[in-house]
């Protein structure tokens, strides 16, 4: 069983900028992809951002340019770094990791985006 443990969220006025961390108990070479969604009141869980095992990325139309995807291999960590926040931005954010033939999700972590 792989866990997945997010930090990072936190309360941030418009503008401003926050990283979100998944640490994860897998193993590196097992992974297909990773990613990060989210929760939006109301709304249907988004996929925030996206890599691969070739850590070739694709981000939602709505965040292109202001958050970027990464992964730190020797710390077993996913990022997502986040900047010119939104209050659109403000939703539950979980990273997931895809392995083959199953696919692990964190507890969550809120951002709220302040006007």
């Amino acid at each position: 069983q792989v866990q997945l443990v997010e930090s990072g969220g936190g309360l941030v006025q418009a503008g401003g900028s926050l990283t979100l961390s998944c640490v994860h108990s897998g193993t590196v070479s097992s992974i297909r992809s990773m990613a990060w969604y989210r929760d939006i009141p109301g709304k249907q869980r988004e996929l925030v951002a996206h890599i691969n095992n070739r850590n070739s990325t694709t981000y939602a139309d709505s965040v292109k340019g202001r958050f970027t995807i990464s992964r730190d291999n020797a710390k077993s960590t996913e990022l997502l770094q986040m900047s010119s926040l939104k209050p659109v931005d403000t939703a539950g954010y979980y990273c997931n990791m895809v392995y083959p033939g199953v696919a692990y999700w964190g507890q969550g972590t809120q951002v709220t985006v302040s006007s």
